[in-house]
């Protein structure tokens, strides 16, 4: 079943893919709410990030921006061939955030905005280790989800996994991340973590 709800909505993404690129090309979602991301990741020792669900890369672009090494991650080729065109100075591929083609310890950043709520339930716990795996040291994770009165109002048929704050904050930290805080705004719920130092 779970592969019913990642291929309807990638179908969805495909199908009606220079809509959702105008629609997010000018909202870089890191200028807005990313700051606490953005300040745990000064004290990395690195500058790689890993824009998980990337759309036509607008927050990789901010990323870029800010001196980060960013690479942009999603399954819909549409998307993909966007963010190349618009931000050549970021890295770009195509995966399935549940398996991601990246190598253990890879990033210092992974900013998963909007887009870990398309994983279904069964498949999270995996994703949230997955993300682990590529997170170096100290690593630090965002992440944003859908409160359930919100993703009940998507009319798309795109697949949403909706959370309350609390099962959030204890999947990750049975996925073994650390200092986590988890904060609601406008029916969303947003995650930061920390991946063990060494």
């Amino acid at each position: 079943m779970s592969e019913d709800h990642v291929a309807r909505t990638l179908q969805t993404y495909e199908s009606d893919a220079d809509a959702y690129v105008e629609k997010y090309r000018t909202e870089s979602v890191l200028a807005q709410y990313g700051e606490a991301f953005l300040e745990a990741l000064e004290n990395a020792d690195g500058k790689r990030v890993l824009d998980v669900g990337c759309g036509p890369g607008v927050d990789s672009a901010a990323f870029e921006a800010r001196g980060y090494d960013a690479i942009g991650l999603d399954l819909t080729e549409s998307f993909l061939q966007a963010a190349t065109k618009d931000v050549p100075s970021a890295s770009f591929l195509r995966g399935d955030m549940r398996a991601l083609p990246v190598a253990t310890d890879a990033v210092d950043g992974l900013w998963a905005c909007a887009s870990f709520l398309h994983v279904p339930r069964t498949d999270a716990p995996a994703t949230l280790h997955e993300f682990r795996r590529v997170l170096d040291a100290d690593g630090v994770l965002y992440l944003s989800v859908k409160r359930p009165d919100l993703a009940a109002r998507d009319e798309s048929n795109r697949y949403f996994e909706p959370y309350q704050p609390r099962a959030v904050r204890d999947l990750l930290e049975a996925a073994g991340f650390e200092r986590v805080t988890v904060t609601e705004l406008d029916g969303w719920v947003s995650a930061l973590a920390r991946t063990p130092a060494r």
